[in-house]
């Protein structure tokens, strides 16, 4: 039975919220030894900004740390000795579990990191059935930790002594974790692979904006015109504006039910719109209140567009038709992805890499689809192999899949099995 961990083996450090406290744990940590484990706490779901709220930093011999970065928004001797750390660390790894949610943060807040060992993607090409933290500890170092504060609003200040005990367990054992998980990938031939993973995160480059937010509205489906989506539209990005300037999170500033209401009432009058039930039955605080001549303003601005001035009813896109249409539009692409990703899981579970790590799903799609029209595709692995890579696949990903992804590509028939679940891209909200 696996051990509780209940608090870090040397107890749970202080925060460090001045420029002498930060001097000092860069100093430990610049003198310890080996990679360094690191890890942020942000505050999504309570506030707009997905700045960390929280540092954790520990290295072997270096100590175990705990940083308040908001204590140094505006400390040019924080910057200074941030920029020191980055330097000194250039040639360190840093572990991080799960690394995406995590990189944008501890970049705002100075932290470069050159190398990575990200634990969770370790233990997913490894082969582990549950890679959350918590799960990947309990099996692999037969140790539990305490995750009751996962979901806690991080912002809050002071930083409750038991949320920051959490916090610290994050990173206590992440060394060893990360140690077990490297000895998994060695023995099965798969470290290579895992490093070239690590570093594609390092270089990604941040995503693109999403093409009309807005639509993602839930129970947009309620809307009858291009003037309620309009409403829509106009009251989101107003949402947007107010929840960035007071970093609130929006679904806190105005729900997507309300915007949706809204839209559908159409109010003509600020005394219209106070009086939709869901508007006075729900904004009742007069924080909430005091946006509602705001609200009622982007509502006026939907209503006063001209008709080639209001949104399509469905977004316009040059990208793929979803699959679940192929079968009946575009039989010869589907049967050839059937046949495709069909030999790509069988190796996924040949190699015990879940299908999405061993090669995007839409990687295969896309090959799939340009088929129809490049038809030098077929049968030729090594054009595929290049494709794969220009679409964003590792190369030891495209040398695995590009033959079977050719083999597939023959067929004109499709596979006659159950349709599979589409498989999402692996998240970036993992449990932990």
């Amino acid at each position: 039975m696996a051990k509780p961990l209940l608090k870090p083996f040397g107890g749970t450090p202080r925060i460090i919220s001045t420029d002498a406290a930060l001097a000092d744990a860069v100093a430990e940590i610049i003198s310890g030894s080996g990679p360094i484990a690191i890890d942020a706490e942000r505050a999504s779901g309570y506030r707009y900004s997905q700045r960390a709220y929280l540092i954790q930093i520990k290295r072997r011999n270096g100590g175990l740390h705990l940083i308040d970065p908001i204590s140094f928004a505006s400390s040019d001797i924080a910057k200074s000795l941030i920029k020191d750390l980055n330097v000194a660390l250039s040639e360190v790894e840093w572990v991080i579990h799960a690394s995406t949610q995590d990189l944008s943060c501890l970049r705002e807040f100075g932290l470069e990191p050159k190398h990575l060992f990200d634990t969770e993607l370790g233990g997913r090409l490894a082969g582990c059935e549950r890679v959350g933290l918590g799960p990947l500890t309990e099996a692999l170092l037969d140790l539990t930790l305490a995750k009751e504060h996962s979901a806690v609003d991080w912002s809050y200040r002071p930083l409750h002594p038991e949320w920051l005990n959490y916090a610290a367990l994050d990173v206590e054992v992440l060394l060893d974790l990360r140690d077990a998980i490297e000895n998994l990938l060695n023995e099965q031939g798969k470290l290579n692979w895992a490093k070239a993973d690590f570093a594609a995160i390092l270089a990604a480059p941040p995503p693109p904006p999403r093409k009309d937010p807005w639509r993602r509205t839930s129970g947009m489906h309620k809307v009858k015109n291009r003037r309620d989506l309009a409403i829509i539209r106009e009251l989101w990005f107003e949402r947007d504006r107010i929840a960035k300037d007071i970093d609130l999170a929006p679904g806190k500033v105005l729900n997507d039910a309300l915007i949706v209401e809204v839209a559908i009432a159409k109010p003509n009058s600020l005394e219209d719109f106070q009086k939709i039930p869901i508007i006075s039955n729900r904004l009742r605080s007069e924080e909430q209140k005091r946006f509602i001549p705001d609200w009622f303003g982007a509502v006026e601005r939907a209503q006063h567009l001209l008709e080639s001035e209001l949104p399509e009813s469905k977004s316009f896109t040059d990208a793929m038709p979803p699959v679940k249409v192929w079968r009946d539009k575009f039989p010869l692409a589907f049967a050839r992805l059937s046949h495709a990703r069909f030999a790509v899981a069988n190796l996924g579970i040949e190699l015990a890499i879940p299908t999405e790590n061993l090669i995007s799903p839409e990687i295969i799609r896309r090959i799939a689809w340009l088929s129809q029209s490049d038809t030098a595709l077929i049968g030729d692995s090594a054009r595929i192999s290049e494709r794969m890579v220009s679409f964003g696949a590792r190369i030891w990903q495209a040398e695995l899949t590009a033959e079977l992804v050719a083999a597939g590509l023959t067929n004109d028939q499709p596979l006659e099995l159950p349709e599979p679940v589409e498989l999402k891209e692996p998240s970036s909200e993992s449990e932990t």
